[in-house]
């Protein structure tokens, strides 16, 4: 997950994960890395994305921009695939 610190965005994707990894016991298998793009601007200039919060699934981009629940929800289920 490409994300930033400051962006409310970003928290709206972590609290959906979380609430999905709560009431799905198998979303727990899932490892999410958080990839801060100001920190690590190298590695972030090698994705193609305009908008944080960007999910990758193997180097795919899954969802990009404003998370809801079902899109979070489709990234874990590919995550698991």
């Amino acid at each position: 997950m490409m994300m930033l610190p400051e962006c409310p965005y970003c928290h709206q994707a972590d609290r959906l994960l979380e609430e999905l990894m709560r009431e799905e016991q198998r979303y727990r298998a899932v490892s999410v890395r958080r990839v801060d793009e100001s920190a690590e601007p190298e590695f972030a200039g090698t994705l193609d994305y305009y908008y944080v919060p960007a999910f990758y699934v193997e180097g795919e981009k899954m969802m990009e921009g404003i998370p809801t629940k079902e899109k979070v929800r489709a990234v874990l289920e590919r995550a698991l695939h």
